[in-house]
C-alpha cells in the first residue's frame, strides 16, 4: 500500500510542475548539415561513434567534436532533444539553459573552425547541480527563500568546466539546502528515478544522477558531504568519484556567510557519469586551481603504483547491518571481477567503521545545530523538518570539550585508515546493504531516517569525515533496479579507486544501456 501511495504522490507532484521552456523541434539531419556549414567544419577524419549522439560517452563526444565528425551544435541539439523527451517525466533538470547552450555551441564550432585551442571537454554537454553558483542566476539550493542569492560569478567547479569547453544545458534538482538523501523540495518538486518511479533517485545530487543516467548530458556535476554523489550514483546506476577533500576547489560568492570548518573539510565537489572514463576525465578538469578556495591542494592526479598485485580489502560488514542477498551477491561478484583483473581480494575488517560513522554524525549535526539550524528551519518544509529531525536524533549532543574531543578523534580515524591502506591500497565496500528505498522514505518517521543512514548506508557517510576518495561503479541489476559498489582509497589516490572501478566496469558493463532499452 505504501509503495502505491508513493507512486501516486510522485506522479501528482511531478505533474503539478510546469515543464521548462524549450526550443521547438526541427529535423535532426537538417540541423546537422546547417550546423556543420555554419561552423565551417571539415569532413570527419574519424568515424562517428555508434548510436545517437546523446548516448555517447564524454570521451567519445569530445573526440568526435575535435575531429570534426560532429559539430558542437549538433551534439548539444541531440542532448536537448533527449532532455525534452524524458525530463518532463523525471523532473531532473529544473532550469533549462537550451538557448544559452546553443549560443555556446555555435561559438565552440567557430573556435574550432578558426583553429583555436580546444579544451578537454570542448563542446561536450553537461549539467550543473543547482546548489553552486552559476553566474547571474539565483543559487536556490531547493529553497524558495533563496531567490535573492544571485550568483555574481561562477563557482570554481563551474568555471573550470566552462574553461575546458563544456557546455551547460541545464541545472539539476536538489533537496532543500542539499540536506536530504532524497531529492524533493517545495520549489521544483520531486525528481524521479528513471529506472523505477517507486524508488528514490537519491540525494542530494539526485537530479544530477537521474539526468545523466537518462541520457541528459554526458557528465553531471554534484557534491557530497554525507554521500550525495555516491548514493545517487548507486540509485541511478551510474559511476562517480567523491574526491579527497581539497582536490576540487569550492566557493559560492552568493553565500551570506563562510561555511563552518568541518563542513568544508568533509564535503567535496565531483562528477557523475555513465562511464568510469568520463568520471576520470571530468575529475581532471574540475581539479584545476582556483584561488578562492584556501583548502585546494595541487596534488598529482596519478600516484606511484603499489608493487605487485594490488591487495583489495573486501570490508567485513558489521553484524548489526542486515545485508540483503542481492547486495551480498553484487559484492562477491565485484570481488571476483577484481580477482580476474589481477587484484588480490581478501575479506577483512576495516578500521572502526562504526566509530567513524558516529564521529561524522556527531560533528556535522552539532556544527549544523550551532551555525545553521535556526535559519534553515524558518524557511523549509515540514518534510525537511521530519528528515532533519531523524538525522539529528542519532547524534550525541556535544559541549565545547566534547566537540574538541570529536575533532581530535577524527585525526585518529584518518591515521588508522591511512595505515590500513599501506597493506590494502583499495577497499571494496557496499553503498547500501538494502534495496533502494522509496522516493520519500526519509519522511516516514525519525526511526526510518536513522535506519537508512545508520543501518543501510553507513559505509557511505562514514567516509566523508575521513576526507578520503570513494568511487561508485554500477555492478548489477536486481529486480529491475541497479546496485553499485564502493571503492575507497587513500588520500589523493583517486586513481587507485577509479582503476579498480574501471576493472569492474569492464566486466559488468555500462548499465545505462539496459535502462535506455527499458525506457524506449
Amino acid at each position: 500500500m505504501a509503495k502505491k501511495t508513493a507512486k501516486k504522490t510522485a506522479k501528482k507532484k511531478t505533474a503539478s510542475k510546469k515543464p521548462a521552456k524549450t526550443l521547438s523541434k526541427t529535423s535532426a539531419s537538417r540541423k546537422a548539415v546547417v550546423a556543420k556549414k555554419a561552423a565551417g567544419l571539415k569532413p570527419a577524419s574519424s568515424r562517428r561513434p555508434k548510436g545517437p549522439a546523446w548516448q555517447w560517452s564524454a570521451v567519445e563526444t569530445a573526440a568526435a567534436i575535435r575531429s570534426g565528425a560532429i559539430s558542437a551544435v549538433e551534439t548539444v541539439e541531440a542532448h536537448l532533444e533527449r532532455m525534452r523527451a524524458v525530463n518532463p517525466k523525471l523532473n531532473a533538470v529544473v532550469v533549462d539553459l537550451s538557448e544559452e547552450a546553443l549560443k555556446a555551441a555555435h561559438a565552440a564550432d567557430k573556435q574550432r573552425a578558426k583553429g583555436g585551442e580546444l579544451g578537454l571537454l570542448h563542446g561536450v554537454p553537461i549539467t550543473i547541480k543547482e546548489n553552486v553558483d552559476y553566474e547571474g542566476r539565483p543559487n536556490f539550493n531547493g529553497v524558495p527563500a533563496n531567490k535573492d542569492l544571485v550568483a555574481p560569478s561562477d563557482a570554481p567547479v563551474v568555471r573550470n568546466l566552462k574553461k575546458a569547453g563544456a557546455i551547460v544545458i541545464g541545472l539539476t534538482n536538489t533537496p532543500e539546502f542539499s540536506f536530504r538523501g532524497f531529492t524533493d523540495n517545495p520549489l521544483h518538486g520531486l525528481t524521479l528515478n528513471p529506472w523505477d518511479p517507486d524508488i528514490t533517485c537519491g540525494g542530494s545530487s539526485g537530479g544530477a544522477g537521474s539526468a545523466v543516467a537518462a541520457g541528459i548530458g554526458t557528465i553531471a556535476h554534484g557534491n557530497d558531504i554525507g554521500g550525495s554523489l555516491r548514493w545517487p550514483a548507486h540509485c541511478n546506476g551510474v559511476a562517480t568519484i567523491k574526491p579527497t577533500q581539497g582536490r576540487i576547489p569550492a566557493f559560492n560568492a552568493s553565500a551570506t556567510a563562510e561555511r563552518p570548518m568541518l563542513a568544508h573539510l568533509m564535503s567535496a565537489q565531483g562528477p557523475l557519469a555513465r562511464h568510469v572514463g568520463d568520471v576520470r576525465l571530468a575529475l581532471e578538469v574540475m581539479s584545476r586551481r582556483d584561488p578562492r578556495d584556501p583548502w585546494w591542494v595541487p596534488a598529482p592526479l596519478v600516484g606511484e603504483r603499489p608493487k605487485g598485485p594490488i591487495k583489495v580489502a573486501l570490508a567485513k560488514i558489521p553484524e548489526d547491518m542486515d545485508v540483503d542477498p542481492s547486495v551480498g551477491a553484487a559484492l562477491r561478484q565485484a570481488a571476483d571481477h577484481l580477482e580476474r583483473s589481477g587484484y588480490r581480494v581478501s575479506e577483512v575488517e576495516v578500521p572502526d567503521i562504526n566509530g567513524v560513522w558516529q564521529t561524522w554524525c556527531d560533528i556535522i549535526t552539532n556544527e549544523t545545530v550551532v551555525m545553521q539550524e535556526a535559519g534553515m528551519l524558518k524557511v523549509t518544509s515540514e518534510d525537511f523538518h521530519k528528515a532533519w529531525g531523524g538525522m539529528k536524533a542519532k547524534a550525541n549532543v556535544l559541549d565545547l570539550k566534547a566537540w574538541m574531543q570529536a575533532t581530535a578523534a577524527r585525526n585518529g580515524h584518518i591515521r588508522a585508515w591511512q595505515l590500513f591502506f599501506e597493506e590494502y591500497p583499495v577497499v571494496l565496500a557496499p553503498t547500501t546493504v538494502k534495496p533502494t528505498p522509496g522516493p520519500r522514505e526519509d519522511t516516514v518517521s525519525p526511526e526510518r531516517v536513522r535506519e537508512i543512514f545508520w543501518g543501510e548506508i553507513r559505509f557511505i557517510s562514514a567516509i566523508n569525515v575521513l576526507g578520503l576518495p570513494g568511487a561508485v561503479v554500477p555492478m548489477a541489476v536486481h529486480d529491475g533496479k541497479p546496485i553499485g559498489v564502493q571503492l575507497i582509497a587513500g588520500r589523493y589516490r583517486e586513481d587507485l579507486a577509479l582503476d579498480a572501478a574501471a576493472a569492474i566496469e569492464k566486466r559488468a558493463g555500462v548499465l545505462a544501456h539496459r535502462l535506455w532499452e527499458s525506457m524506449a
